[in-house]
């Protein structure tokens, strides 16, 4: 049987809007097709050992959950930062995402961030609040944000172009940040459930990146795009075609 181990970090912390139904839809996903996933927690304090791991997850988290994550992120940062350049995936939600920058600034203070990737977020005046279509590719996002933070990317590259919704500042129409396998975004909802090809691009990076399998095993995902249909129509009648 083929085996992937998945790394959910700080669990007690970041763990708002749903977002483990994530790791449950990447493990369902995985065993339509006859592949364990392995799930281990990483909470603050715990020993770092994270060779073994083929892919992350970061969940959202309220600013003082991120605030604490950010002071022990010291301990994982040297493994993390292997990991993203050995070409491991990182899927890292909202807080999580922002995790993964410079810094966070409040309007009273600022988080440091794990710095792994060139992109830093500061408060804004207002909740980003609704519903978020974006164009990855050759297909299209859809979630739901909720959030204060506007992240700048300097020149890294973003996840997808917003058609609808705000994204990471409400200005650039960028959403997200993607570095070679790192995943970032602002999108809840949760995220995979909704997105059933994003979940499989994830499971194929991390299945080629173990075994050297350059294809993915195709399910029915009929459920899944009448579900997509429900929300996009909610959205936009227009945007039904996304499906």
């Amino acid at each position: 049987m083929l085996k992937l181990t998945l790394c959910h970090l700080y669990p007690e912390l970041l763990n708002l809007y749903g977002d483990t139904g994530n790791i449950i839809t990447l493990i369902r996903r995985c065993q339509w097709r006859g592949i364990d996933l392995n799930v281990v927690n990483y909470n603050v304090g715990d020993k770092a050992d994270f060779k073994e791991v083929d892919i992350f997850f970061i969940g959202g988290g309220a600013d003082s959950d991120i605030n604490i994550a950010s002071h022990d992120a010291g301990n994982i940062k040297p493994q993390m930062e292997y990991a993203i350049e050995e070409g491991k995936v990182v899927l890292a939600i909202c807080g999580g995402y922002q995790l993964l920058g410079k810094y966070y600034r409040g309007k009273r203070d600022a988080a440091c961030g794990l710095g792994l990737l060139d992109f830093y977020t500061e408060a804004g005046d207002k909740y980003f609040v609704g519903n978020v279509v974006v164009k990855v590719g050759d297909y299209h996002l859809i979630g739901f944000e909720n959030h204060s933070g506007r992240t700048y990317l300097n020149e890294l590259n973003p996840l997808g172009q917003v058609i609808s919704g705000f994204g990471n500042n409400g200005k650039d129409k960028t959403e997200g940040v993607r570095y070679k396998n790192v995943f970032g975004t602002y999108l809840h909802g949760p995220l995979l459930p909704k997105n059933p090809k994003l979940c499989d691009d994830i499971i194929s990076i991390a299945l080629k990146n173990k075994y050297g399998i350059e294809e993915l095993q195709e399910l029915d995902d009929s459920l899944e795009i009448k579900a997509r249909q429900h929300t996009l129509k909610f959205i936009n009648s227009k945007f039904i075609s996304f499906a």
